[in-house]
């Protein structure tokens, strides 16, 4: 049979489709030089107009016909040209422990992105699985030129981002969130306040949670402390009513009369699982969360939380990235330190 270098045919059906599978090649990208053509200008005068170099003075109309071409051309600068010119990337990676992306992930993921965009940086998550490749190797992979976590970075391996020439973000010692412990204080102090003095803690049963987790609850020891009552009976539960079952029988035997729970969905889970045992916050046992979820308001009874802005949070550690790709000289974030907007938010639960 003669080839005749088409593909035959298929059977065609009836919304048109005729076996053949559908292919599309990528055109070629339009360059700088592309642009200085279309312009009818230097490569150099449209490296000055679309980077917006200062001190340079261009006329108005040769900026128009500049940007009017690129936009025609659908232009875009190499990531890797531009690295180049400024010495480094405009790439953050984001390290995600192997967590839930919950509501609270979330917001802040979201504001650090927006925060650092206002900076011409763009932000890159990558989650930090089992297999994954290690967090160096990422870095290299994707040309990032800075990298920060939610917890703390080995001594390995801040050594080895250092020769990759990343800049870890100060202080590399800690994760993209302060300490956790003034969260717990607020939270055993409002309880405290409240006339409570055998108090619980809700822990997570998962070992992701270890770090965050012993943060608060240092918290919540602290300010047991200094009120003079004894030390919070801490223990763990998944989110499962059979399961929390055990640690409110635990609290009922040993007088417990209010529990701090890790974070908002623990508080919640806890409170229906009270339900399912006859019981009534706060008559019976005062429940206090953290993070002040959306669902927290809708919690029967309504639950008492932690405010933590996040949002905050997110410009605070943004902040923090642009001066740490300034140098020594860099300076100090404007942003408040997050742990500022800390404050108890009152509902039916206390």
């Amino acid at each position: 049979m003669r080839r005749t270098g088409l593909p035959m045919a298929g059977p065609r059906h009836a919304d048109g489709w005729d076996g053949l599978e559908t292919m599309t090649h990528p055109r070629k990208r339009s360059t700088s030089a592309d642009v200085a053509r279309a312009a009818g200008v230097s490569r150099t005068t449209v490296s000055y107009v679309l980077n917006n170099r200062p001190g340079e003075v261009i006329p108005e109309e040769t900026r128009r016909r500049v940007m009017e071409a690129a936009e025609r051309l659908q232009y875009r600068a190499n990531s890797s040209a531009r690295a180049l010119a400024a010495g480094r990337s405009d790439i953050v990676l984001l390290s995600l422990p192997d967590l839930p992306i919950g509501p609270s992930i979330s917001r802040l993921v979201e504001e650090l992105a927006s925060s650092l965009a206002e900076h011409g940086l763009t932000l890159v998550t990558h989650l930090m699985a089992g297999r994954s490749r290690s967090l160096p190797d990422v870095c290299a992979a994707v040309g990032a030129s800075s990298v920060l976590g939610f917890e703390a970075f080995d001594d390995d391996v801040v050594q080895a981002l250092q020769r990759l020439g990343v800049t870890v973000i100060a202080p590399y010692n800690k994760g993209l969130l302060p300490s956790m412990a003034p969260l717990g204080r607020l939270q055993a102090e409002h309880v405290i306040s409240r006339g409570h003095r055998r108090i619980g803690y809700l822990l997570p049963a998962q070992i992701r949670f270890r770090n965050m987790a012993a943060e608060r609850l240092q918290g919540v020891a602290g300010a047991c402390a200094d009120a003079g009552v004894e030390a919070p009976l801490a223990l763990a539960s998944e989110m499962e009513i059979e399961d929390l079952v055990r640690p409110l029988r635990r609290w009922t035997e040993a007088s417990v009369t209010a529990v701090c729970a890790f974070n908002d969905e623990h508080a919640i889970a806890l409170l229906a699982a009270m339900h399912h045992l006859g019981l009534r916050a706060p008559a019976d046992l005062a429940v206090v969360g953290a993070d002040d979820i959306p669902m927290a308001r809708f919690a029967v009874p309504a639950l008492s939380t932690v405010y933590f802005d996040l949002q905050e949070a997110g410009r605070y550690r943004a902040e923090s990235v642009v001066a740490g790709l300034a140098g020594p000289g860099g300076g100090r974030p404007r942003s408040p330190s997050p742990t500022a907007s800390l404050r108890l938010v009152q509902r039916s639960s206390t």
